[in-house]
């Protein structure tokens, strides 16, 4: 289909896919001589009224010039691009260099005049904002700066697409046509919409997954068992509000009804529109099945079928074509090899996965790109005995298998403005874009909890089926940097739900200050060992002891959280010997009534063997009528969580869980566990009193960018909302439940420090120009070197940094003249490979105070290590007494530039004690940087030291990361040692490399991951 161009080959590597603003998506190309066909088929496709806009004149038709002109390109000076969908144009854009005079002109011209057409079927659907964006780019690699159009005035949307954009503009209305000119150059405003356009896009593409009108299910059998007929039963069985079919080429021409769904042979025999397709049928037949959903105008394909990626080579490349094929027709895939999709909203009760049960609905948001790490998260989440249970249902869960299409990244702009999900848990067993993935959880973390865990850390290599970037970083680092972003990273599935729970239904704490309450000293020493652990400050615990009355406990609760000098309050309870345990549900009112009287607190419960308490506390925040609970036997977890009931569709409740909620309530100086007297025949239990006004304070979590208010009254089995947004998690163990809160410490923090994220310091005296001609003629040399000891020097000066220079010290009486031209006091040091930096294997001799001295350690380290061509050694002058430091910069090719510190030595080495932050570093995140490694109180004075001056360290930390962050051609640096005095820093050793930066896709224009 493309053909060599008329001076240039065909440039492969301007084709992209790109999402749209409704969701859907196009393929944007090049134009080639191939295509007059396809030119002429959609010109008369577009209206007069927009070829009246285009040219300016009626002009019905192409002429054979005019197809000519627009197909024969050289790539150069002159260049289309055509929005395809099914391998049809949509739209069209081109540019044409021009001179001063506005004349065709040729390099070193650099403006152009720019173009559109849009068939009008098409418009608004921001196909020519995503064209803006790419012939921009194009035109950027070819040398071009500016474009200009011409516009008549009544071609508003067209004047908007360039108004929009947030490139510098210069406007101008002459002869009756509106001009205008705008650089390319990509400003901090056109980026910013960029972003904007990408977010909107990409969640609604999810948005059309998720919440579909409509569902078929391709591959599914007329007797029960199969993949395919167990998520069409799923689907049915879970209430889907939409019309919902059967699709299987096998099903006999007269069969119409398969358990009550309408049944088809072919999505084309569908007389209504199809949303969604899942897709469960051998892998060789999915291409047949794809080509039929794309004709029928499906909008997304879930991919149950296995046999892609994680089988081999041969899987890989039928993977490969599946996302081609489907983008073709506009469609976006979930899979391969995926386990569904669910959403529990009222509106929608889809359950397109191969969960047996509908989850409860909630408002936490689930993605897996494992189904067995999905099983057990909504297990864990769904269930009531073992461990935690979940005190709050799901919004959506997407577990993504191979990911070949849309992937976390994508789920996290959906969920960025969901009003139904309030948390975002994660499980992730590869990053494939780590720079987007980074800026798009530090966007949502500012809104809503991110929290994380990372499967396959240390496995060397991305799970079968993940098509990932190579990165040469550690998982601590990645681990760091992902926490610098907000994302709350955990290490295990318990500690994720763990967390979520808390963070879905307790207000972040404002500090890191704990108050501990309880009827078991133990335990409650047990809790205040555990928050030491994790950095928190409890306060002494408070002993109830045994015979504490659920009075007892709401009078001891109200004073705490009354209290100023504690931030959230974790309540240890034991049940009371001997006594049936019957009366929990007293105590779990008491505990949130309390709670309700300052909501501005969390509050959480860590509690052994009580095996009713979480379904006695549901019961104290429930409004449905109660029954008798069935024991779970196991630890529970929930305070306030309702017990679930039966589904809409009368199946009963999942083994394991409560089908009720107790019936009787205990005096209110009841003690937990003692029995109580059950309410009057036929009665309830009253209800408990609403928070004034019915209202809810989340404190710093706040509501999502689009409003995040208490859930609908579906929420938890159908309790009271104002009530189900203060529910109290519980906890079988004090360690995780401080962990948990440990975790939200840190999580507010994050939050209060990014509503002021410091500044990016300008110095005066940086010389960015004179480092850019240094650097192009160091890279003329070739295409990656490490510089020499006077060339880093020269280039670390062009940014303020001051290398004390080594003299080389071939023989001893070269080390004299060093010596004398540096001045005494000297250093004399080995810089072979494995004695640099290596003080403790006794290569480096300090503070030599005069010649004799000098030649005397010089005879030593040749003794001790050989002959001087081996040693290399070299002469420094001494510099002033202070803590060693490391400081680093790298550019990754996934994560991208890392600015990394520590102190120097092998003990920070053998414990990994180094810290890091994304560059651009602000002068916070330096600040952060500094004091965020374990060894950092040796900086401030410890044990009696003298402090040493971090704000000069924190200086240099900046103008290494200008030094990257302006030329990404510089590589990697490193400085060590920087010895930091308590007046002043010296830099004593410095390394520096150049090479040709890694592609940044992050920085071009919107495109889909390519395949």
């Amino acid at each position: 289909m493309q053909s060599a161009s008329d001076r240039h080959e065909y440039p492969a590597h301007w084709e992209a896919d790109v999402v749209l603003r409704d969701g859907g998506t196009a393929r944007i190309r090049p134009i080639t001589v191939d295509d007059a066909e396809r030119l002429v088929s959609f010109y008369e496709q577009v209206s007069d009224e927009s070829k009246y806009y285009r040219f300016f004149a009626p002009y019905p038709r192409l002429s054979a010039k005019d197809v000519h002109r627009f197909t024969h390109h050289d790539f150069v000076d002159r260049v289309g691009l055509a929005a395809t969908i099914g391998g049809e144009f949509i739209a069209t854009v081109r540019y044409d260099r021009i001179g001063a005079d506005g004349m065709p002109a040729s390099a070193p011209a650099d403006e152009a005049e720019v173009a559109f057409l849009v068939q009008d079927a098409h418009q608004g659907r921001g196909v020519a904002s995503a064209l803006l964006e790419h012939i921009g780019a194009v035109a950027r690699e070819r040398g071009i700066r500016r474009f200009a159009a011409e516009v008549l005035p009544a071609n508003t949307k067209m004047i908007k697409v360039f108004t929009d954009a947030g490139y510098t503009q210069k406007r101008s209305f002459e002869d009756g046509v509106v001009r205008l000119e705008f650089g390319l150059e990509p400003t901090d405003r056109s980026l910013a919409v960029q972003y904007a356009r990408e977010q909107r896009a990409e969640a609604r593409s999810v948005q059309r997954l998720l919440v579909p009108g409509s569902v078929a299910v391709i591959g599914a059998g007329r007797t029960p068992g199969g993949v395919g007929r167990g998520i069409l039963d799923n689907i049915r069985e879970g209430g889907f509000r939409g019309p919902l079919y059967a699709v299987n080429q096998a099903f006999p021409e007269d069969l119409k009804d398969l358990a009550g769904v309408p049944a088809h042979r072919s999505v084309r025999d569908i007389d209504g529109h199809v949303d969604v397709a899942v897709v469960a049928v051998p892998a060789e037949q999915v291409p047949e099945v794809v080509t039929e959903c794309g004709e029928h105008g499906v909008q997304g394909l879930v991919v149950v079928s296995a046999g892609y990626a994680e089988s081999g080579p041969e899987g890989r490349e039928r993977q490969r074509e599946l996302v081609r094929h489907a983008r073709a027709y506009g469609m976006r895939i979930i899979g391969p090899n995926a386990f569904g999709v669910i959403n529990t909203s009222a509106d929608v009760r889809l359950n397109a996965s191969l969960a047996p049960e509908m989850p409860r609905p909630g408002r936490i948001g689930l993605f897996a790109q494992s189904g067995a790490i999905g099983i057990a998260l909504l297990s864990r989440l769904h269930r009531r005995g073992g461990g935690v249970t979940g005190v709050t249902g799901v919004s959506t869960f997407v577990s993504c298998g191979n990911r070949a299409d849309v992937s976390g990244n994508d789920v996290l702009q959906y969920w960025y403005d969901d009003p139904d999900t309030d948390v975002a848990l994660m499980y992730l067993e590869s990053i494939g874009n780590p720079r987007k993935f980074t800026r798009l959880a530090r966007r949502t973390a500012a809104a809503k909890p991110l929290v994380v865990v990372q499967g396959a850390r240390h496995g060397g290599a991305a799970p079968q089926g993940h098509a990932v970037r190579a990165t040469r970083l550690p998982h601590a680092t990645v681990s760091a940097l992902l926490r610098q972003a907000g994302v709350i990273r955990v290490d295990t599935i318990t500690e994720l739900v763990d967390a979520g729970l808390l963070l879905a239904r307790q207000p972040l704490p404002a500090g890191p200050r704990v108050a501990i309450l309880g009827n078991s000293e133990s335990l409650g020493l047990l809790t205040y060992d555990a928050c030491l652990s994790e950095g928190l400050r409890p306060l002494p615990p408070l002993d109830l002891t045994t015979g504490a009355s659920a009075r007892d406990f709401r009078a001891a609760l109200s004073r705490a959280l009354a209290d100023d000098s504690c931030d959230s309050v974790v309540v240890t309870a034991i049940p009371a010997l001997g006594e049936p345990s019957v009366g929990e549900a007293v105590l779990a009112e008491a505990l949130r009534s309390a709670a309700e009287e300052v909501p501005g607190k969390p509050v959480l419960v860590v509690h052994v063997e009580l095996g009713g308490l979480a379904e006695a506390l549901s019961a104290a925040a429930s409004t449905a009528p109660q029954a008798t609970p069935a024991t779970t036997g196991a630890a529970p977890g929930a305070l306030g969580a309702e017990a679930v009931p039966p589904t809409e569709t009368g199946d009963p409740a999942p083994a394991g869980t409560a089908s009720g909620a107790p019936n009787a309530v205990a005096g209110p100086d009841a003690r937990p566990g003692a029995g109580a007297a059950p309410p009057p025949e036929g009665g309830s239990p009253a209800p408990t009193p609403a928070a004034p006004g019915g209202t809810t304070a989340r404190g710093l979590t706040g509501p999502g960018p689009a409003g995040t208010g208490a859930p609908g009254a579906e929420e938890a089995g159908g309790q009271d909302p104002a009530r189900a947004s203060r529910l109290i998690p519980a906890y079988p163990a004090a360690e995780r439940a401080v962990r948990a809160l440990g975790e939200a410490v840190k999580y507010a923090q994050w939050r209060r420090e990014a509503a002021e994220p410091g500044r990016v310091p300008e110095y005066d005296d940086i010389d960015e120009r004179g480092a850019a001609a240094l650097i192009d003629g160091l890279l003329a040399r070739g295409q990656g070197l490490t510089l020499g000891s006077e060339e880093t020097c020269d280039l670390l000066g062009k940014y303020g940094i001051q290398v004390r220079r080594a003299l080389p010290a071939p023989t001893p009486d070269a080390a004299a003249d060093a010596a004398r031209a540096v001045g005494y006091p000297v250093a004399l040091k080995a810089t072979a490979p494995h004695l640099r930096h290596r003080a403790d294997l006794g290569g480096v001799r300090l503070d030599l105070a005069d010649e004799e001295q000098l030649r005397r350690a010089y005879t030593e380290l040749v003794e001790l290590f050989g002959t001087p061509a081996e040693l290399r050694p070299v002469v420094q002058a001494m510099a002033p007494r202070g803590v060693d430091t490391v400081v680093r910069a790298v550019i990754d090719p996934a994560a991208g530039a890392v600015l990394s510190f520590a102190l120097a030595g092998a003990a920070s080495q053998l414990l990994g004690d180094m810290a890091h932050r994304l560059i651009p570093v602000t002068d916070r995140e330096a600040a952060s940087l500094v004091r965020s490694i374990r060894t950092a109180p040796l900086l401030f004075g410890w044990r009696g030291s003298t402090p040493v001056d971090t704000p000069a360290l924190e200086a240099l930390l900046l103008r290494v990361s200008r030094l990257v962050d302006d030329h990404p051609e510089v590589v990697a640096v490193t400085l060590e040692p920087v010895v930091v005095a308590p007046h002043g820093l010296t830099v004593l050793g410095a390394t520096v490399r150049l090479a040709p930066p890694p592609a940044r896709d992050d920085l071009g224009p919107r495109t889909l991951p390519a395949y």
